[in-house]
């Protein structure tokens, strides 16, 4: 019991080690978003009709590469300058399904017709929960 208490502890310290470039990496790239973008330019960039909010979260997500978890840093900061929840959920949803840069590889994966539609399907869902979130959170308050 204890060896594989110590196994578990020492394959979470490698996980751990092997996160934190990327969280300092990430700390330092919403350093300089603060820095450079301004809230002026978020509300220009996400503004417009609720559905222009998505989409434009959903394409901002899907061009965007990282891991899951800084999807969350980025979507919190967003949040806090402003940008509406249906653009943070959208965004986050389509950073996590949606990936322009691995395209090629799923294509040699899995294949055109596969991939197609799964990213089809992502984008379709990512609209679709992103109406559905901020209606169930307004439900809730």
């Amino acid at each position: 019991m204890r060896e594989r208490l110590e196994s578990a502890l020492r394959q979470t310290g490698r996980s751990l080690w092997m996160i934190i470039p990327m969280l300092l990496a990430v700390i330092g790239l919403i350093g300089l978003f603060e820095a450079v973008v301004t809230p002026e330019m978020l509300h220009r960039f996400f503004g417009g009709s609720t559905l222009k909010q998505i989409i434009v979260g959903i394409l901002t997500g899907a061009v965007s590469v990282g891991q899951p978890f800084l999807s969350y840093a980025i979507g919190g900061e967003l949040l806090q300058e402003g940008v509406s929840l249906y653009a943070v959920t959208a965004f986050i949803l389509s950073f996590v399904t949606l990936g322009v840069v691995q395209l090629p590889l799923e294509w040699a994966l899995f294949g055109t017709r596969f991939t197609i539609v799964r990213n089809l399907l992502s984008f379709v869902f990512a609209l679709f929960v992103s109406v559905a979130t901020v209606y169930t959170l307004e439900i809730l308050q």
